[in-house]
């Protein structure tokens, strides 16, 4: 099964795959905990030129080719090859964001997203935790990392928002796989609905 944690900025959605990954293999699934942008070497190259410098390094138009790199590199190299393995794969962001941020952040460029994703990705996980969560707090808890990947929160708390709104609507799109998760609670709150979810999915 391929499981994937969305959500804006300082969600908790790291914490939650990590500790999910931990739910799973204690009760003896083989689990793979990878991210985006980055989950394999060459991908984790993109990583570097995407999250860091100036919030204008980049057109949006150019971030999208290169998360889509980044993502096919991962895929091919890391997801793919453990699904095929019966592995279960827990992937901290996917297409998702890239529909989110690229998408939607700067421009009407969803149709040029899915475009890109029909032609090199043409893949779906099985099942995707949306973390919601207020987007002031989020974007306070993001920038109190004081981390050098902080190119997307630097956009401000505007993005923040339209991002909160577009993860909720994707939601309702994709029905049948998206479950929106309640982060404004305790970490082990949040966990223990997590696991439930993906128990009763994986049985």
């Amino acid at each position: 099964m391929f499981i994937t944690f969305e959500g804006i900025d300082g969600s908790g959605k790291s914490t939650q795959a990590r500790r999910l990954a931990d739910v799973l293999r204690a009760a003896g699934h083989d689990v793979v905990l990878t991210r985006e942008p980055g989950g394999s070497a060459g991908a984790e190259e993109i990583r570097r030129l995407v999250l860091e410098g100036d919030p204008e390094r980049w057109s949006a138009e150019t971030e999208i080719l290169l998360f889509t790199a980044a993502r096919r590199d991962h895929l091919e190299r890391v997801i793919e090859p453990a699904l095929k393995a019966g592995k279960v794969v827990i992937c901290d962001r996917f297409a998702d964001s890239t529909r989110m941020y690229q998408g939607m952040s700067r421009g009407d460029l969803r149709e040029v997203v899915d475009k890109l994703h029909d032609l090199m990705i043409r893949r779906e996980p099985d099942l995707t935790f949306i973390i919601d969560m207020d987007p002031e707090t989020g974007l306070s808890r993001a920038k109190g990392r004081n981390g050098h990947e902080e190119r997307f929160e630097d956009f401000g708390a505007d993005l923040q928002k339209r991002m909160r709104e577009g993860f909720l609507a994707l939601a309702d799109e994709f029905p049948e796989r998206c479950r929106v998760i309640d982060g404004n609670r305790a970490p082990d709150e949040i966990a223990a609905d997590v696991a439930s979810i993906a128990v009763r999915a994986l049985s």
